[in-house]
């Protein structure tokens, strides 16, 4: 897997990042939603650059242009719910990508530190021959980015896998690494060293389908 991680440098990247890890940022629901958003677009931007174009004939009212367009036939895939801001940001820039959505979460069993991630829920298209990209902002133990894999499998054979993440944990990327094929490409904005005992990144930012979207049961 080749790994795309955007913390290695100081962009304006670094500025959503810390608005995100902020605990009195946080607060505002919106403009955690509105900051992953705009890190989708940037990775999207960033990812774009790795696809496939060919010169197209574009005409204009004065005359004609040939312009290099991307050619990859996308689907997006956003694990839900966290994974739909980060969606967003990346449909904003591939608006004629078709998309996919599936449920995965964690469930430890009666507060234990262990837990299984259940996926109950898939809408997707045939993958077959397709640029799949998974959306998942945290990359934490790499366990729901293996099972949302696993579960997307009978919709056909992608050409290629991207992943887009906002933060991850190394022993993360090190697990999703170790079991997606090697010519996968990770875009990730952030990775942090450690995962506490319940498998959180730390210092992470806490739990990103929380803060976009309000407390669950």
């Amino acid at each position: 897997m080749t790994i795309h991680n955007f913390g290695e440098n100081n962009t304006i990247l670094n500025q959503f990042i810390a608005e995100l890890r902020d605990k009195d940022i946080q607060k505002d629901s919106m403009r955690f939603r509105k900051n992953i958003e705009r890190i989708g677009e940037i990775l999207g931007y960033e990812m774009s650059k790795s696809f496939l174009y060919s010169d197209t004939d574009i005409s204009t009212p004065l005359g004609s242009k040939v312009i290099a367009l991307p050619i990859n036939n996308l689907v997006l895939c956003a694990v839900l719910r966290a994974g739909l801001p980060l969606h967003q940001g990346v449909q904003n820039y591939f608006d004629k990508a078709e998309n996919a959505f599936i449920s995965a979460y964690r469930n430890h069993l009666n507060g234990d530190k262990a837990f299984e991630v259940i996926v109950n829920y898939l809408a997707a298209p045939t993958l077959t021959d397709k640029t799949l990209v998974l959306i998942d902002p945290m990359l934490a133990t790499g366990k729901t980015l293996e099972n949302t894999y696993k579960a997307m499998q009978d919709h056909g054979k992608p050409k290629q896998i991207h992943i887009v993440s906002v933060i991850g944990s190394k022993q993360g990327v090190d697990y999703a690494n170790s079991i997606f094929p090697e010519n996968t490409h990770l875009w990730i904005a952030a990775i942090d060293e450690e995962l506490n005992d319940y498998g959180y990144i730390i210092p992470g930012l806490g739990d990103a389908g929380d803060l976009s979207f309000g407390l669950k049961l």
